[in-house]
């Protein structure tokens, strides 16, 4: 029988995650001090700007335990932070991450986790350089802070859109939502876990090498990952850069699978992609004369392209779609509220 956190105490899985990291874990020179003091230490890059987020994610709300390897959820909720740091232009640099774990999970599920966080932070030479451990009776919680970095001047934000730029869009958005849905309708069907939008649910891929490529090349306005769902994730585009934007039905990258999921499901394929929906793609506006600049660009770092879905304009706050049957009509800005 395989160790229980409470047979080891804080202080042997502490022991545990320290010897991993030292084997498996990516050593950064610029650590000055990592795990095993009060707080870690590492030396900036003169000529960069740090960036600096945080994630959490809850068992029973942004997981379901049953549903997920321990390896899949360390994955999870790492990309999930990556992904806002290349949104910002950058490049992770070191994690930070805190646990509440019960104290009846096994030790290797434990370790399981940790290598899906570095499944993820390796292949960018990023590191784990602490964090912290407590215990919780009511289900399991991961939060990570993640340090990166992007050249002084160089990090492009939400707020930089203006009216007549074009709005372009990564991958195929909406497809995390219906994974959800086909997870949750088929609970009792084994099989459900390796359907390839029930993957995509469980183990999102980030586009941090896109945005780092994007930001590199200085012709985005604004960028954001959509973490909450198109619509939510290009409202705060809209919100911060005080315009309003209009998008092209008939543009809009439905996949496949999606539109397979959506019959399915009984539900309408546009809804999925404009709702609630963690699935890590890019949303970016820019001058319309750099839109296929930025799509070739694209080629070399994303295997779906990037495609022009709607454009920019003067009108703040407000979403339109445009569609050659339908005619015009507004569309509602929403996305993942926590407290809904």
């Amino acid at each position: 029988m395989s160790d229980r956190i409470s047979d080891i105490g804080e202080f042997g899985i502490i022991g545990r995650i320290n010897d991993l990291l030292k084997k498996e874990g990516f050593l950064s020179e610029r650590v000055t001090l990592g795990i095993g003091d009060d707080t870690a230490s590492f030396l900036p890059r003169p000529g960069f700007e740090l960036l600096v987020t945080c994630d959490t994610l809850v068992e029973g709300r942004h997981y379901l335990p049953e549903s997920i390897s321990f390896f899949d959820l360390g994955r999870r909720a790492m990309v999930q932070n990556i992904s806002d740091i290349g949104a910002m232009g950058g490049r992770p640099l070191y994690a930070l991450i805190s646990l509440g774990l019960k104290p009846e999970i096994g030790v290797r599920d434990i370790e399981e986790m940790y290598r899906g966080f570095l499944r993820e932070l390796n292949s960018l030479e990023a590191a784990i350089i602490g964090g912290n451990l407590t215990r919780t009776a009511n289900g399991l919680f991961i939060d990570i802070t993640l340090i990166g970095e992007v050249e002084q001047g160089m990090a492009v934000h939400r707020s930089g859109a203006k009216p007549g730029d074009c709005i372009l869009v990564s991958g195929f958005p909406g497809q995390s939502a219906a994974g959800l849905h086909l997870l949750l309708q088929g609970q009792n069907n084994p099989r459900i876990l390796s359907h390839p939008l029930v993957r995509r649910y469980n183990t999102p891929s980030h586009r941090a090498l896109l945005g780092r490529a994007i930001g590199q090349s200085g012709l985005a306005t604004a960028m954001i990952d959509i973490s909450d769902g198109f619509l939510g994730d290009l409202g705060h585009i809209c919100t911060e850069s005080r315009v309003g934007a209009e998008l092209f039905k008939q543009k809009l990258p439905l996949s496949r699978d999606l539109l397979r999921a959506a019959a399915e499901l009984h539900r309408d394929p546009y809804d999925l992609f404009f709702g609630a929906s963690d699935d890590y793609e890019l949303i970016i506006t820019c001058q319309p004369q750099n839109a296929s600049l930025l799509q070739a660009v694209s080629k070399e770092h994303c295997p779906d392209p990037l495609r022009e879905v709607g454009r920019i304009n003067d009108l703040p706050g407000g979403i339109t779609l445009q569609s050659d049957t339908d005619g015009d009509r507004p569309l509602v800005s929403s996305g993942w509220d926590h407290f809904r």
